[in-house]
């Protein structure tokens, strides 16, 4: 099977969706994963279908390593092969740091670092099989800056970046590029979660140095610079979208 397939997580909604339809116009055979969206999974998958592409719609808990095995274990016996993977489910409480409590931690490091981690390595089998492939992880400026009621979130995204490199490194020789998007703010439904969400808008569109708000198609622009032919040569990057918002003091 020559046919390139791309995996990309939390891709029913927002920076995902718009990532797998992408990928999917570039000639793709997309996995599309979910958590709890099916219906909006389904509605993806149909967009996917009518372009004449194959799809794969999966639903796992990328926090849970048993769900990542299964997962990939189905992408295996329906394709038998993967070439890109998308690190983009994310999840997270947000709250001031003497409000965190353990479950807390837990959930958001499983669903933000612990998944790129053990989805990397059962991707990186499936990719060294054909050769070698690309990852991309997702991540944001709280990774390197304070944002209110983040830190949970912050750390998560931090290590999606150290995490990022030391894969950069181990799996160059199986002729894998691992990379990493960090956005600014960018308007989707996930957004809708943080308690300063207006906040956070206003200030992006204000004092973005280059006149307006990050979009999704900046972000996927992006992705899909990383996962072509093009960037062979960056590896273990993490490539900041942000309007040089991060630049201001």
């Amino acid at each position: 099977m020559t046919q390139k397939v791309a995996l990309i997580t939390g891709s029913s909604r927002g920076i995902g969706k718009a990532t797998a339809l992408r990928l999917a116009n570039e000639g793709y055979d997309i996995v599309l994963n979910y958590a709890r969206s099916k219906t909006a999974a389904l509605e993806v998958a149909a967009e996917i279908e009518a372009m004449g592409r194959k799809v794969l719609t999966i639903k796992a808990n990328v926090g849970d390593n048993e769900k990542i095995k299964a997962m990939f274990h189905e992408i295996n016996e329906v394709f038998g092969r993967l070439d890109v993977f998308v690190s983009n489910a994310a999840s997270g409480v947000q709250r001031p740091v003497m409000e965190l409590e353990e479950s807390h931690w837990n959930w958001t490091m499983n669903i933000n670092s612990k998944a790129l981690l053990f989805c990397a390595k059962e991707a990186a089998m499936l990719m060294e099989k054909n050769g070698g492939g690309k990852i991309v992880s997702i991540s944001s400026l709280g990774s390197i800056r304070y944002l209110e009621n983040y830190t949970v979130v912050g750390v998560s995204k931090a290590a999606v970046e150290a995490l990022t490199r030391y894969l950069a490194v181990e799996l160059a020789p199986k002729n894998i590029a691992v990379n990493a998007v960090s956005g600014g703010a960018v308007d989707t439904d996930a957004l809708k979660h943080f308690p300063n969400r207006e906040e956070l808008l206003n200030e992006a569109s204000e004092k973005t140095p280059a006149g307006r708000m990050v979009s999704i198609d900046d972000m996927v622009n992006t992705v899909m610079f990383l996962v072509s032919d093009e960037s062979s040569m960056i590896r273990g990057q993490t490539i900041i979208v942000d309007g040089g918002i991060s630049l201001l003091v």
